[in-house]
């Protein structure tokens, strides 16, 4: 098989098993523990098992790629720069997320996301969690979705647009398991801004910290919140 080819079965690879896993690893997890609702205990491991993805993608990379897992070499920042970069990045994604939210309950009176009511109940008080789920998301997605997928989509097609939409677009439909347009939209505008960031700039850690940052901020201010208010932090 060519380079080519292993890449793109790696990218295929790579996003079936993230959505797999996002969508039934909790039942069968629940298989021993048996829990009537989702507990703490079910999410955490639930969030535990996107590890093992990464670990399998990893795997898939050494063994059949053959092939550095970063593609484009991470570059050097300085300190003020990770400052300025992390700061933009996140009032760019929060305001034009705020914006599609508004923009697309406009349109659909769409209602809250029944995933977010729950995580409202899960995640009260338990901040152990809250940084957990966060830094989950931050490395695992951040390595998967643009470090492993985008540039390999380029790659293959030869075109960094395409690199760029292809693995935003992988984003977004990640998240559609929340159940809402605005959960689709929303990602896959986060995944465009990360994505042009990543191809100009080439630094994962600062997309992962952002991603962190993003998610850890909205998950605390869900904590604080009535449940009424909830769709205000769809983005």
């Amino acid at each position: 098989m060519s380079l080519n080819g292993r890449y793109a079965l790696g990218i295929i690879l790579t996003f079936v098993l993230l959505t797999a896993f996002m969508l039934y690893s909790m039942p069968v997890i629940n298989i021993f523990f048996q829990h009537k609702a989702v507990t703490p205990d079910l999410f955490f491991y639930n969030r535990l098992s996107l590890w093992l993805v990464l670990a399998l993608v990893l795997m898939y990379n050494f063994f059949v790629e053959d092939r550095s897992f970063f593609v484009w070499e991470d570059k050097k920042y300085s300190f003020s720069f990770y400052i300025a970069a992390i700061a933009i990045l996140y009032l760019i994604c929060s305001i034009g997320g705020a914006f599609l939210n508004g923009f697309i309950r406009f349109l659909t009176e769409e209602k809250i996301s029944t995933k977010l009511a729950e995580f409202k109940i899960l995640f009260q008080d338990n901040y152990l969690l809250i940084t957990f789920t966060c830094l989950t998301a931050g490395v695992t997605e951040e390595l998967l979705m643009r470090a492993y997928i985008q540039p390999r989509i380029e790659k293959i097609y030869n075109s960094p647009m395409l690199g760029v939409i292809g693995s935003a677009i992988l984003f977004g439909l990640l998240h559609s398991t929340y159940g809402t347009i605005g959960q689709v939209v929303i990602p896959f505008f986060i995944g465009l801004v990360f994505a042009m960031f990543y191809k100009v700039y080439s630094n994962i850690k600062i997309l992962i910290i952002c991603h962190f940052l993003i998610d850890f901020i909205s998950l605390i201010m869900m904590n604080l919140i009535d449940i009424k208010h909830l769709s205000l932090l769809q983005s």
